[in-house]
């Protein structure tokens, strides 16, 4: 009898695996052929569902943006290495420690206010605070990214594995020191906007984003199906892995066909129009407060 029950599973497991693997495989070839031809046309595409993309607020590759804008270049490419930099350390499930935490929330700080102060300047009717540049854009993105990496990453392991080290990646002080020196050549290396190191950085912003939705929508249906903690290796998260894969690559697919369907171009958004629309609402805002009934 237990050898029934066992082989049903394995069957319907096998079942699944095929269902899923077929299913990412025909999404897959949709979206490869509905967007932009070549792996940056690709690239762009994911960055095209994520991020504005405005021209003058991208690094460039030649005479073409990266795949993403400074600051979401910055966040993707930062969470996409302090994910690799806690894997190398193990299965290591504790979240960082409390003055570490800190750390990592001043960085998400930095990042809202320099974003806030970016927006401030496509109206008159905020002030800025200072000039933000690419390089700020860059810099509190990166930070923001290293601090989505290190609560994403052990939410992840704490949610899937039966066993996980009781310590977190960011323990000593001196792997902090570490990270942060490789997210600072990591940013010298976008800031020198060498194209053929800039082509393969917006190639891995754009595998960033679907690194992190699989693993969000992963997590997300492994708690929709009360299977939590019930995997002990890697091997045995092929099934939610690719369900996680399958419902971002259709997140990214509606949010491409809905934005080019309003704009119809792959291109980002226009920075002057942008701000002309935001004058004209500002304007338009005054004069109906002005034209009002007066009390």
């Amino acid at each position: 009898m237990i050898m029934d029950i066992s082989q049903k599973q394995k069957t319907k497991a096998s079942t699944w695996r095929w269902v899923l693997l077929s299913l990412t495989v025909i999404l897959s070839l949709a979206w490869l052929y509905l967007t932009p031809p070549g792996i940056l046309g690709k690239a762009n595409a994911v960055g095209y569902a994520v991020c504005h993309r405005i021209p003058e607020r991208s690094f460039n590759i030649g005479n073409l943006e990266m795949a993403m804008c400074a600051r979401c270049s910055g966040l993707f490419l930062g969470a996409l290495l302090g994910q690799i930099f806690q894997i190398t350390q193990g299965r290591k499930g504790k979240m960082p420690p409390i003055p570490v935490a800190i750390l990592f929330g001043v960085f998400a700080l930095s990042w809202v206010l320099d974003g806030i102060n970016s927006f401030s300047m496509l109206t008159p009717k905020i002030p800025s605070l200072y000039q933000t540049q690419n390089w700020t854009r860059l810099v509190t993105g990166t930070g923001m990214g290293l601090a989505i990496s290190a609560i994403l990453l052990p939410a992840f392991i704490q949610t899937m594995f039966t066993d996980w080290e009781e310590t977190s990646g960011f323990s000593k002080w001196y792997r902090i020191l570490m990270l942060l020196a490789l997210a600072a050549i990591l940013d010298v290396l976008i800031l020198l906007e060498i194209p053929a190191v800039q082509y393969l950085l917006s190639l891995l912003s754009a595998a960033s984003v679907l690194v992190l939705l699989t693993m969000i929508y992963s997590m997300v249906l492994v708690m929709i199906f009360k299977k939590e903690n019930t995997f002990e290796s890697t091997n045995q998260l092929f099934i939610p892995l690719v369900g996680g894969f399958i419902i971002g690559l259709i997140q990214i697919g509606a949010i491409d066909l809905l934005r080019y369907k309003l704009t119809g171009t792959w291109d980002g958004f226009n920075i002057a129009i942008l701000s002309t629309i935001i004058k004209l609402e500002d304007t338009a805002v005054t004069f109906y407060q002005g034209s009002g009934p007066q009390i």
